[in-house]
């Protein structure tokens, strides 16, 4: 049976999906969740692009050991000694070059002709195969390029030492049949050795990447790269869930199997919405909250009777699990542990003490606590990565027929600040009174709040992103009391803005093209 092999983007096309940024403890988390997901390939930044970015790709290549670390570098001397740099860890590294190959882009946007365009091809993948054996090269905006440039392209990069070659979708422009027969006749009319891996990348924007990256498929390619939950530029990239339930569903169709572990796939998912506070739209195919709900009359009956008349595929097989303990405020450490052991999580004795302490508060505030709440719980926990300038001391706003009003007492530093504010319903008013404390410019830019969990009770996440200084930052908090979430959600985005300025942000700014394939 074909191998197909998953290129995990997630931390670098991925994170590039507008307020989907991480720090590098989260890009560190959710590396350590793809590993336990089974990717083949993963790729962990872009060096170049930030010193912040360059850090999170070392410390992924000296920590996570089993996959491939990627780095992605543009065909330049600079890209690709900074990418080779921050792989010198790992214990498999590929550097991804990639370069321009339509004549659109070409002209318009690098301002080269097709003749420098494959000598910067040929100078890239030797540099880069001088720093790495497994190199692998992007033609960007493949589907747009004229067939017979593109092979000499691809000609010159395997001859220069490339292993793998990726033909991009990278503006989604392409249908399904016009992928695939771009794939067969760029292979078939070159003779390349049968050890070179040919991949697709595929974005949303119409709507077809995972149809796309399933017709490359039948085209020739052996691996895909794609994202958890379809994040990245744009409308999103090929989603990594239903490529690999695509591919295990209808084996009999594709003939093809991939490393990933299925059970894994909805907690990671589950990870990185947490980490970014972007969920799937509750419609979305495999991870969606109602992928496995059914509502008409007619479809809960087939279900009750045999699932497999209205499911194609078990709930079970992407790791979600129906709640057998009911656990409330007597519950002790014990059935605590076991009911994350349940839900696949291991917790050491730091961790077990952390979620049970939140867990205490939560219990004092809710009959029963669901599986939703837990995760919450974990997730929320482990989101503090950054130093706590700012911290919340109390807290008190009140909502009326007219504007609402609140007061602050914030600790920043060593010592306490106290403000009021008026705003247009409570978390408008808390937001003002904090920033009414802070000495920089701030700015609301997006505010979500997600019910974790149902009922007048519900545990609700909320997500923040703030204009620091003219720079974004995202803050998340989960609680019973949304203005209260609303509020350290709002210091989080404004500790990390505080703990970038030490680091000096102007460094971490990043270049004005970097996104690439």
């Amino acid at each position: 049976m074909k191998r197909i092999l998953i290129f995990d983007t997630t931390l670098r096309d991925g994170e590039q999906s507008p307020g989907s940024s991480m720090t590098p403890a989260e890009k560190l988390r959710l590396a350590h969740q793809l590993d336990a997901l089974g990717v083949d390939v993963l790729e962990a930044g872009f060096p170049i692009s930030s010193p912040a970015d360059h850090s999170a790709v070392r410390q992924i290549a000296q920590e996570v050991r089993r996959p491939v670390i990627a780095a992605l570098a543009r065909a330049c001397t600079t890209d690709i000694e900074r990418a080779a740099a921050a792989l010198e860890p790992a214990e498999r590294s590929r550097i991804h070059v990639f370069i321009a190959t339509s004549d659109l882009h070409l002209q318009r946007k690098l301002r080269i002709s097709r003749q420098q365009c494959l000598e910067r091809v040929a100078a890239a993948v030797e540099l880069a195969r001088q720093h790495c054996d497994d190199v692998e090269f992007s033609a960007e905006d493949a589907t747009r390029s004229d067939y017979a440039f593109l092979r000499e392209v691809v000609a010159v990069a395997i001859t220069a030492g490339a292993r793998t070659i990726n033909l991009p979708d990278t503006v989604g422009y392409s249908y399904p049949a016009e992928y695939r027969r771009m794939f067969e006749e760029v292979r078939t009319a070159m003779k390349v050795p049968a050890s070179v891996v040919w991949s697709a990348h595929c974005h949303d924007d119409l709507g077809l990447a995972s149809a796309n990256s399933l017709a490359a498929i039948e085209g020739g390619a052996s691996q895909i790269e794609c994202t958890i939950n379809g994040i990245g530029e744009r409308a999103g990239n090929a989603a990594l869930e239903e490529i690999a339930l695509a591919l295990y569903v209808r084996h009999a169709v594709f003939g093809c199997e991939t490393g990933i572990v299925n059970s894994e796939i909805h907690r990671t998912s589950h990870l990185l919405a947490h980490i970014t506070g972007n969920y799937p739209p509750a419609n979305k195919a495999i991870v969606g909250k109602n992928a496995f709900a059914h509502e008409a009359g007619i479809h809960q009956d087939g279900v009750i009777k045999d699932p497999t008349t209205y499911e194609i595929m078990k709930p079970e097989l992407i790791g979600l699990r129906e709640s057998q303990l009911v656990l409330g405020k007597h519950s002790g450490r014990t059935a605590l542990s076991h009911r994350y052991r349940t839900l696949g999580y291991e917790l050491d004795e730091p961790d077990l003490e952390r979620v049970y302490e939140l867990f205490k508060l939560l219990a004092d505030r809710k009959k029963q606590i669901l599986d939703e709440d837990l995760l919450a719980i974990l997730h929320h926990g482990a989101m503090d990565d950054v130093p706590q300038y700012y911290r919340l001391r109390d807290l008190e706003a009140v909502c009326g027929a007219g504007e609402s009003r609140a007061r602050v007492r914030l600790q920043k530093g060593a010592h306490d600040s106290e403000s009021f504010a008026l705003g247009d319903g409570p978390i408008a008013a808390v937001f003002s009174a904090i920033a009414a404390t802070v000495d920089h410019q701030v700015e609301l830019e997006d505010l979500a709040i997600h019910a974790v969990t149902p009922g007048a009770d519900a545990v609700g996440e909320v997500s923040v992103q703030v204009r620091v200084d003219g720079k974004t930052f995202t803050g998340r908090a989960a609680s019973p009391d949304i203005v209260n979430g609303a509020a350290r959600a709002y210091l989080q985005a404004l500790n990390k803005a505080a703990h970038v300025r030490q680091l000096e942000a102007a460094t971490l700014e990043r270049e004005s093209y970097l996104w690439g394939v």
